[in-house]
């Protein structure tokens, strides 16, 4: 009786501890098992299982349910009490800690991004200033600046323009700086673009200035006494009373075909008319991408227009191929797509008026410049009217050069020489005499062939040409003006000759 005494006494005592009445009997412990505590006292023998303890005198406030019991071999009373959950929430105190832990590192490593970008940002800005203030520069100053100034000065822009879609992806919350940096870079590019189309006014402050340092020149001339020998009158325009090409003057700089830059290969210069050698309209006739279709040209009244993109008619043709393109009286030569034919197009209505055969002419790509390739034949123009330059199977590659009818296109007169075609960068007819030119290497190209239809000589040259980039694609001579038009990977050039002033 004494032990079952003892074992209900003991039941108050684990009520109390399960209730929280009294203090534990067991450590508290940070481990899972403690979701389960088991707790072992005395119990009365005899007594039931599932039992439940109600209010009464001397007891705890809550019940207490599922515990069992039993009395051993020595008559030791045992049972076991299951506590309620409700304890001690170990389970998700832990995975507390560990959600914690995980949003901890998760922190620092985003906080280590936000430093880096700050860094970059730093960097970047102080990029975007210098731009700025060679962009000012650029506005401000009358230097012509070259494409490769745009293009380094576009992909400083373009980088950070990803920097900073990184940082919108990245940074979360507040991203009123990122937005307003975004924002100056958008205007940063716009302004480089527009700079870039707009360099034309560069190239007229530089037309003036060379204009007036001529002028001064002409006036330093008159003043050196009347004891030097007079020198000759300079030769009227479209004369052919010279002794050829003896020297050429450094390129200017027109402008970019209004294509743009992907468009490096094609054609320009000024029609000629024998009647009316001082008018003539400009035109600009840049090939698609491919190197060979000539699909799109235009037109401009005057130089100005070409110059300010303005006033200008697009005209459209399905079969033009190559730029040995020329322009003679108001009618526009091509090359026919595919074959060896030449078109006459009126640039009036923009119809092709005729179309003939080019006797035996190698085609597509047989015997093109060197470098340059669809145009197997070329077109040119001087003093004397309408020329074609290519050559045949017969004459194995050398340059054949025929006089033709403008009207009919028929071959008046033809002549062939000893030079490679295709060993030749591109070529050109002054006063019926044939100029060839080539490579000398990515700035320069050399005069160095002749071949003079009016005698039948030919012969060497040494005139050196220089170029803004690596390749000529055509050259186009204009008799009044006395000019050579070159398009060089899709930049329009301009070219003085300097003649021998003594008759041949």
């Amino acid at each position: 009786m004494m032990s079952g005494l003892l074992c209900f006494l003991a039941l108050p005592f684990l009520l109390g501890q399960a209730t929280g009445d009294l203090e534990p009997l067991i450590p508290r412990t940070t481990s899972s098992s403690f979701s389960d505590p088991v707790l072992s006292s005395s119990f009365i023998p005899g007594s039931s299982s599932n039992n439940s303890f109600g209010p009464g005198p001397g007891s705890v406030t809550q019940s207490l349910s599922n515990f069992t019991g039993f009395e051993d071999d020595h008559g030791t009373c045992q049972c076991s009490v299951t506590l309620p959950d409700t304890t001690f929430p170990v389970q998700r105190v832990e995975r507390l800690e560990v959600t914690a832990h995980i949003l901890s590192q998760k922190f620092e490593k985003e906080l280590s991004k936000v430093r880096e970008y700050v860094q970059l940002i730093s960097v970047y800005e102080k990029k975007l200033l210098n731009l700025t203030v060679r962009v000012e520069i650029m506005e401000k100053d009358t230097i012509s600046y070259t494409e490769l100034d745009f293009e380094l000065i576009k992909i400083e822009v373009k980088e950070m323009e990803k920097l900073i879609t990184q940082l919108k992806g990245s940074v979360g919350g507040s991203t009123t700086i990122v937005d307003q940096l975004e924002v100056e870079i958008r205007n940063m590019t716009l302004l480089v673009e527009k700079l870039e189309t707009l360099d034309k006014n560069n190239v007229l402050a530089i037309r003036r200035e060379i204009l007036a340092l001529k002028t001064r020149l002409k006036e330093c001339e008159a003043s050196k006494g009347e004891n030097v020998p007079a020198t000759p009158p300079p030769l009227a325009p479209g004369s052919c009373g010279h002794g050829g090409v003896v020297n050429i003057s450094k390129p200017t700089v027109v402008q970019l075909n209004w294509r743009g830059f992907s468009y490096k290969y094609g054609a320009w210069g000024r029609d000629y008319s024998p009647q009316h050698p001082e008018g003539g309209l400009y035109w600009v006739a840049p090939l698609n991408t491919d190197g060979r279709i000539l699909e799109y040209y235009r037109l401009h009244n005057t130089l100005d227009d070409l110059l300010l993109y303005i006033n200008a008619r697009d005209l459209r043709i399905t079969y033009g191929q190559g730029s040995g393109t020329a322009v003679y009286n108001n009618y526009m030569y091509v090359n026919w797509y595919n074959t060896g034919n030449i078109a006459k197009i009126n640039l009036s209505n923009n119809r092709a008026e005729v179309t003939q055969t080019l006797p035996n002419a190698a085609y597509n790509n047989r015997f093109s410049y060197a470098n340059v390739g669809w145009q197997d034949i070329d077109l040119a123009v001087d003093e004397n009217g309408l020329w074609v330059i290519y050559s045949t199977e017969a004459s194995t590659g050398n340059m054949v050069i025929s006089k033709l009818n403008d009207t009919t296109l028929v071959v008046l007169n033809t002549w062939y020489t000893r030079q490679y075609k295709p060993s030749v960068s591109n070529a050109f007819m002054v006063c019926g005499v044939l100029y060839a030119t080539r490579t000398l290497n990515t700035k320069q190209e050399e005069i160095f062939y002749y071949y003079d239809t009016n005698s039948g000589k030919e012969g060497r040259l040494d005139i050196t040409m220089h170029k803004m980039q690596e390749r000529v694609q055509s050259i186009n001579y204009h008799p009044f003006e006395q000019k050579l038009f070159v398009y060089n990977d899709g930049y329009l050039l301009n070219y003085d000759l300097i003649f021998n002033q003594e008759p041949k």
